[in-house]
């Protein structure tokens, strides 16, 4: 059966009550409209480390057209919520200033399978993050768009998911692998490019420093997680990295999770 997928289209944008609109949340979301948007980028390197697989290629291609129009929407939203907010220029910005290596022929996690895995992680991040956004808000488009883009999100997940079982029967990476990929992944939260799209969407005639925006971009984006947020993404890690997800380990994981994420936001608070 054939999924039809939402558009812009099915938004009620009449709904908008900017007098809900929370002006922290709005930066991060602008931050999130960039990265989203550059699912082009990340179609063409995950071609590129699977040539000779045509069906994946094909959901990728499927996907990156999804992730596109999460950006698209995300976008639109913000230059509701901020006239001012120019997202073209601003994507211009991010697009200038970070890039993925989009010349590799292979994983930078060593095995497709290990890309998987990574691939798995950041689905599931994403769903956990803007169910995160939609408890948060107040404002009831914001809510139905986050709430839209969570469910795409657990989706790809299970996409991804299913091409993580198909390849492990062949490349057959050990379990500590599979774990150390995806621990490192969440780690990359503080990367170049959340920070650098946090800076090209709010930082418009400033200087970059990954450290100052990195800490920005987390400082808002850490406050918003609940403990429910952190089962299902913690659940589905570990899934993905080959462990019980029903474990008593994965219910210690989800709340040391919830507590290190507040004591970062607690954290960030004190030195801003």
């Amino acid at each position: 059966m054939s999924y039809e997928h939402w558009t812009l289209d099915d938004i009620d944008w009449a709904a908008f009550e900017p007098a809900k609109v929370d002006p922290e949340i709005l930066k991060i979301i602008k931050a999130a409209s960039m990265v989203e948007y550059n699912g082009a980028d990340y179609a063409t390197y995950l071609c590129n480390v699977f040539p000779d697989d045509s069906e994946f290629q094909e959901a990728v291609n499927r996907w990156a057209d999804e992730e596109i129009q999460h950006g698209a929407v995300l976008a639109r939203w913000a230059e509701l919520a901020d006239p001012v907010f120019d997202f073209k220029a601003s994507f211009k910005r991010f697009a200038d200033g970070y890039s993925l290596p989009l010349d590799a022929s292979t994983s930078v996690r060593g095995t497709r399978s290990g890309e998987l895995v990574a691939r798995c992680i950041v689905e599931v991040g994403t769903s956990s993050y803007y169910s995160a956004l939609a408890d948060a808000s107040e404002e009831p488009v914001l809510i139905r768009i986050c709430k839209l883009i969570a469910a795409d999100e657990l989706r790809h997940y299970k996409l991804f998911y299913s091409f993580l079982k198909r390849y492990l029967k062949t490349e057959k990476i050990g379990r500590l692998r599979r774990v150390l990929i995806a621990f490192g992944r969440i780690s990359e939260t503080e990367d170049d490019e959340l920070a650098y799209a946090y800076f090209a969407a709010n930082g418009e005639g400033e200087a970059y420093d990954r450290k100052l925006w990195s800490k920005a971009y987390l400082q808002r984006a850490s406050q918003y997680y609940r403990p429910k947020h952190l089962d299902l993404g913690v659940a589905m890690t570990f899934k993905a990295a080959g462990l019980n997800p029903q474990s008593r380990l994965a219910g210690w994981a989800s709340r040391a999770g919830y507590w290190a994420i507040r004591q970062k936001a607690k954290g960030l608070k004190q030195a801003a």
